[in-house]
This record gives C-alpha cells, sequence and structure tokens, in this order.
C-alpha cells in the first residue's frame, strides 16, 4: 500500500495501458525508442506517479504503473501522448507529423500479478513474432470481458 499524502487515503492501484501510433503505422524508430520511454518516464515523474514498465513496438506502446487516486488515468495518459507526440515531433526523427490514436486500453492488475505482466511488457518483440497487435489487444479485452466493437477499437492498417 502506498501513502498519498491525503490524510485516511491509501491506495495499491497498479493500471497497464496499451495504445497505438496513429493510423497504426510503424513509426516508432527502434533506434530512439529507449530515448522516448526515458521522456515518458520523465511525464509520470512530474505527473508525481510510479512507472514500472515500458516497452513497445514501433506501431505501439505498453505500460505498467502504479496509479496514486489523486489523478485520473485519462488525464495521465492525455499528458503523456500529448507531450511524447510533441517530444517525438521536436527530434523530426520522421517526415510528416507524429500522433498516437485517440483512445486507450486501461487493465488494472493486483499486486501478485506484476512479476507476470512486466515480463509481458519487457518480451513485447518475442511476443509480437507470434501474434499480431490486433490479435494481442483483442485477447486482452476478452481476458477482461470489456465489451467492445472491433471497428472502433483504432484505425486498423491492415
Amino acid at each position: 500500500m502506498e501513502y498519498t499524502g491525503m490524510a485516511g487515503t491509501y491506495s495499491q492501484i497498479y493500471i497497464h495501458v496499451v495504445f497505438a501510433v496513429q493510423g497504426r503505422q510503424n513509426l516508432i524508430p527502434p533506434d530512439h525508442k529507449n530515448e522516448i520511454y526515458k521522456y515518458i518516464g520523465g511525464i509520470f515523474r512530474n505527473n508525481k506517479q510510479k512507472l514500472l514498465a515500458i516497452n513497445g513496438m514501433s506501431d505501439h506502446l505498453h505500460i505498467l504503473f502504479n496509479l496514486k487516486p489523486e489523478m485520473a488515468v485519462a488525464d495521465l495518459i492525455r499528458d503523456v501522448k500529448a507531450h511524447s507526440s510533441k517530444f517525438i515531433n521536436q527530434k523530426q526523427w520522421m517526415r510528416g507529423k507524429f500522433n498516437w490514436q485517440s483512445g486507450y486500453g486501461a487493465f488494472s492488475y493486483s499486486i501478485s500479478q506484476l512479476g507476470n505482466v512486466i515480463s509481458y511488457i519487457e518480451n513485447q518483440e518475442r511476443h509480437h513474432r507470434k501474434h499480431t497487435f490486433r490479435e494481442e489487444y483483442e485477447k486482452m479485452l476478452q481476458l477482461f470481458n470489456v465489451p467492445f466493437d472491433g471497428k472502433y477499437l483504432f484505425e486498423w492498417i491492415e
């Protein structure tokens, strides 16, 4: 349990967030992904949130973090997307403008599951040798019993 600084408020909230590059394009440059991840880590620190794991592929990102209750997931992910997009665009690592797609998946885990989730995030490259991002994302939604319409998940480029 973590003390939040608010009298009588204690929490243990672990969130795994997944979001994609706009148009699901392969735009995250592999040679710059660690720099992007460090920058995103700074966004979490500036928002007083604890980043536990971050990794992804050239078209999507997975982030596991400990959420303090004074901040909404939507506000944090909005900040992460906005500031990291601006950072990537300022670096001019690609032609055109970089953006994340609107929307994301957010899934909660118990402390006993963190080791498996961290391992899963750290091993994205190996995982995606067998499964596409779409397969992975739909499976997560199904496992968490999240109702969805496939045509509204993301802008899929097939």
